[in-house]
Order: C-alpha cells, then structure tokens, then sequence
C-alpha cells in the first residue's frame, strides 16, 4: 500500500528499492550516501534478506555480480571514489548482460575533493562506467520523490534489457528531506530470469554467466548483438520534461538538482518578460537527443546549467547538431550556483546570442 512520509533522500532510496523487491545489498560507507547502507542494515535482516558492508567498494560490485548472475535482484551504493572503484566490475556485468542497481551520490572530485554536492561524474557515467565498449542506464532525479521513482524504474529496465543501471544523484538530494509518497511492496512480482545460473535440477541446459571471449569474432558478434539492444533502448527509452517550452526563444537545460535551480531562475527570467524555457533530461544515458533536436528547431540558443566545469554541455552541443549556439554557466568544488546567478547567465546568453 502506498504511503506518504517524510524522509531523507538516501534512505528513500533505500526503502524505494525493498519495495522493488530488492534484498540483497552490498555497499561500503562513504559520505555523503551513508545513509543508504545504515538504512539497509536495520532493514534487511527483518526481511530475511541480505546485508554486507563489504572490505571495499571493488568487493562490493562484484557481490552485486554474483548474485544477479543467480537471479537475484541486487544493489550497491557509494559516492565518486567509491564508483570509481566500482568501475571494473560494472563492466563485468555489462559485459555478462547482468542487471543491478549503482546508487551514487556524487560529491567534489578529483581524488578525495569535497563532501559536498557535485555533478562532476556524468562523464565517468555516460561515457566510462568501465573499460570496453559499452553503455549502462543512467537516471538523474530531481527530487526525492524521483528518487524513489526512478529506483523502481531503474530495477525495471535493468532487468528488461539485462544491463546495469545507475542512480545519479548527487549529495544535495541524498542528504535533503522531502515529503514522498512510497510505493507499494512490489517484491511477489518479480520477472522470471530463466538465463540465470540458478540451478535447475536437471530441467534444462546449464546456464553460463560469462564475458570472457577469446575468439575475435565470437566478441564482436557478441558486440554488435549487445549495440543493436542499446540503439533499441536510444529509440524508445530517453525520458526529459519540458517546461515553458512552448514560445521560448531560449532554453535553458540541466539535470537533477541543478534542473530545480534553472527552473527558478526561467520563473524569474518569464517574470522579466524573457521568453525562457527549460529542458531537462532525466535520463542521460538514453540522452533525450531528439527532444534538444526538435527543441532546437525554434530556440535560438541553448544555455546549459551544471554544477561541474561542463560535461553535459558536450552532448547537448552533440543533440543540437551544431544548429544552434549552447553556452555554459557552473559552479564545482562542491558551491551550488543561485537563481539568480543563473538569471545572469540567461541574460548573458540572450546578450550573445
């Protein structure tokens, strides 16, 4: 039964995917997602599931890979150091087509950095969550209540398409507290996964769990088999919201917790009479391509809003194919850009554009 409480975005998560049916947890602390695994240590020994702060993030991982090769739906979380580490075994699993959750919930980096809210890991995301070629969903919510949304829908695909997925928050949402209606208890309605290495007494074929091929053309055909899946998922998957889009001659775009800041300051830009809209995308692999493509059709330049020196500025320069000009405005090192150092921006762009 669904319920509305108040809770902390990092233990929301952590209730949102019990409720997906998740009982297998494996993490290692770090700040600021702590929360995640305290909250999965009181919770899942009272549900007969499986808790194990693990020796370190890399072990960690690869627990998550061993119990999705037997079927089992399972998640890790961390912060950028963290994920970091997680890297190798994520691209095992992307490349044994395993499904599973990686929370993390981005602080200040390079190395050790800050503790404090950054968006400075969409690259190690979208463009390398381990080595090979290979892509994994990735999810950026924007609210607490999208977190645990996004959880359920993330386990959903993970499994659908047999690929990891990855939540990308960021320390702001993880430590925020917000009213959040919880879905109900969908863990009875689990998909089956007959490719597992579950055991079969005899039924069927022995099921292999394996990335390893020595044979150049057996991998490549394994590749383009894999590629055909993911261009499927470009196609039909991509989710953003538009807002004031309508009549807007300039857009402004930006993701998670960032995205609501922008959205203040394209409130305040309206309020200036600026004809100011707001493209978000809420996931960044699928990057929403045809919605900056079509949205470029009538927008006369693109201001794109980060809290890092620029990653994501990149594919939406790649989005708009070259149509239209895509400015940049951050903040890093952990400083949250304001309204309406935002709203300068947006005057800058209509300036230069």
């Amino acid at each position: 039964m669904a319920e509305k409480v108040l809770m902390k975005g990092n233990e929301a998560v952590a209730e949102a995917a019990i409720r997906s049916g998740c009982r297998h947890f494996f993490g290692y602390p770090i700040t600021p997602q702590t929360e995640v695994a305290a909250y999965m240590s009181r919770r899942m020994p009272k549900l007969g599931g499986t808790f194990l702060q693990a020796e370190s993030e890399i072990a960690a991982v690869n627990m998550v890979l061993g119990a999705s090769a037997a079927g089992l739906r399972a998640m890790t979380s961390s912060s950028s150091p963290g994920i970091s580490l997680k890297t190798e075994g994520i691209s095992y699993m992307a490349g044994s087509d395993l499904p599973g959750l990686i929370v993390n919930v981005q602080r200040g980096g390079p190395g050790l950095g800050s503790i404090q809210p950054s968006q400075s890991d969409y690259w190690q995301a979208t463009k390398a969550p381990g080595h090979g070629d290979l892509h994994i969903l990735v999810f950026a919510p924007n609210s607490v209540q999208e977190m645990v949304d996004l959880v359920a829908k993330a386990f959903h695909m993970a499994d659908q398409y047999r690929m990891p997925a990855m939540l990308l928050a960021d320390g702001t949402i993880g430590q925020m507290m917000e009213p959040v209606t919880l879905p109900e208890d969908l863990s009875a309605q689990l998909p089956e996964k007959p490719w597992a290495a579950s055991g079969h007494g005899g039924g069927r074929k022995n099921n292999i769990i394996n990335s390893l091929y020595l044979q150049p053309a057996e991998l490549e055909k394994v590749l383009q088999t894999r590629f055909e899946r993911y261009q499927h998922i470009e196609e039909t998957e991509a989710l953003h919201e538009l807002f004031q889009t309508e009549d807007a001659d300039y857009i402004v775009t930006a993701y998670g917790s960032m995205a609501r800041i922008a959205k203040a300051a394209v409130r305040k830009a309206r309020e200036q009479g600026l004809k100011v809209g707001l493209l978000r995308p809420i996931t960044l692999w699928p990057f929403p391509k045809q919605a900056f493509l079509q949205t470029a059709e009538r927008a006369k330049a693109f201001l794109c809003v980060e809290m890092s020196m620029g990653q994501m500025v990149e594919d939406v320069r790649l989005a708009v194919e070259c149509r239209r000009p895509v400015s940049f405005f951050g903040r890093t090192g952990g400083i949250i850009p304001t309204p309406e150092e935002v709203l300068e921006a947006i005057k800058s762009m209509i300036g230069g554009a």
